[in-house]
């Protein structure tokens, strides 16, 4: 994997800022918070270099060497999907694949005007991983992050919305940006585009909020819903999309109706069944309502928005070689430090994460709280045996040097 001169890690510590303000948008948290976030959109010019988290040479790797499989790439040419088989093929003797990126295939497609979309890269590059998790971590919202490789002169998707805020980083050529007010605002994600397809077109038609060339540093802020449609100019253009998912009151809302149901199933009578004959709900509604109300008003919904929003992202990498040899080499001098991007969380002597729960005595608890955080730490200051539990199950992991 290719290393970059500087990480997200340094330039955060190097400034003391955090990475909407030292890399996406020179605001704070508070400020973006309270004047831009899933308001309006946000064009910052000059946000800084990104030839740390992404470049042409990526690109090449990632479609030629990295042994890529669907759905890691997509190829969209004139407003529609290429369909998968056309830039896919065997990956050779021994491999058991068939849908392994063809790097001959992609680049007849793309000298034919194809936008290249590298998916998830959260997943497979690892400057781009760790830009993602820390804005997931800074916003409270999960990131994933796409690619988007258009040739010169070309478009890779007409006028559309999405269900997820986003942030543009032009990272190579150039591209123009033009975008609308939202024909549906604050879109649920079972609320897409093209579900509005006729409203889309037409809003396109109208004048622009704005109208604009990116260019390499700039950074481009869309809150969910809002539409857009961009062209490269002329060279080959190649911008990252940080595609935030974010939490709305409409899904805390199903977790507190799911969490007074599973309090109902306790109720006796509501388990009951409807009288012979029935035809309607009627008459059985107002009891109904009522002890729903009365669960919606105890139910706690905390444990089940914590568990979903653990499975949204993923924790930050683990090497099994590495945290063998931690456990096989294990001393009171070893350094130690929580994994990155856990959502790991103590409930009384429970700890949840995204790898699993462990339950600790008290007296392991001050312990505990010290490995949560996020400061290395010698195991001997822990306890060795605690240390050796949390390296086991994935929880902590190796400082190095």
């Amino acid at each position: 994997m290719s290393t970059a001169p500087t990480t997200l890690r340094d330039t955060a510590a190097d400034t003391g800022r955090g990475v909407l303000e030292a890399r996406l948008t020179s605001l704070s948290r508070a400020e973006f918070a309270r004047d831009v976030w899933g308001r309006a959109p946000l064009l910052t010019r000059g946000a800084g270099d990104f030839s740390d988290l992404f470049s042409a040479s990526a690109v090449d790797e990632l479609v030629s060497r990295r042994g890529l499989r669907t759905p890691f790439l997509r190829v969209a040419k004139d407003g529609s999907t290429l369909p998968e088989a056309s830039f896919t093929s065997s990956g050779g003797a021994g491999a058991t694949v068939s849908d392994q990126l063809d790097d001959t295939a992609l680049w007849r497609s793309f000298a034919d005007g194809a936008t290249l979309v590298l998916q998830a890269l959260q997943r497979t590059w690892e400057p781009v991983a760790d830009l993602a998790s820390r804005l997931g971590t800074e916003l409270g919202h999960p990131v994933q992050a796409n690619a988007y490789v258009t040739p010169p002169q070309n478009r890779g998707f007409d006028a559309h919305y999405d269900v997820h805020d986003v942030f543009v980083l032009q990272i190579a050529g150039t591209k123009r940006w033009i975008v609308h007010e939202p024909v549906h605002p604050d879109p649920l994600r079972d609320q897409p585009w093209t579900d509005h397809r006729a409203a889309v077109a037409d809003a396109a038609r109208g004048e622009a909020y704005l109208d604009t060339v990116l260019e390499p540093g700039d950074v481009l802020y869309l809150p969910r819903g809002w539409l857009h449609a961009a062209e490269a100019q002329g060279a080959v253009s190649i911008h990252l999309t940080l595609g935030v998912h974010t939490w709305t009151r409409h899904a805390l809302a199903e977790q507190l109706t799911r969490a007074a149901l599973a309090l109902l199933r306790d109720d006796l009578e509501m388990r009951g069944s409807l009288p012979v004959g029935v035809e309607g709900p009627d008459d059985e509604l107002a009891l109904v309502r009522r002890r729903l109300a009365e669960a919606l008003a105890e139910a706690d919904p905390a444990p089940l928005f914590h568990r979903a929003r653990r499975g949204q992202a993923r924790p930050g990498a683990l090497g099994p070689l590495a945290q063998l040899a931690a456990v096989d080499g294990l001393s009171a001098g070893t350094p130690v430090r929580l994994r990155e991007a856990l959502e790991a969380r103590l409930d009384g002597g429970r700890l949840s994460t995204r790898v699993g729960w462990l339950d600790f005595p008290e007296t392991d608890l001050p312990a505990v709280r010290r490995a949560l955080d996020g400061e290395v730490h010698h195991a001997g200051d822990l306890g060795v045996p605690f240390v050796e539990r949390l390296l086991r199950a994935g929880v902590l992991v190796p400082a190095g040097p």
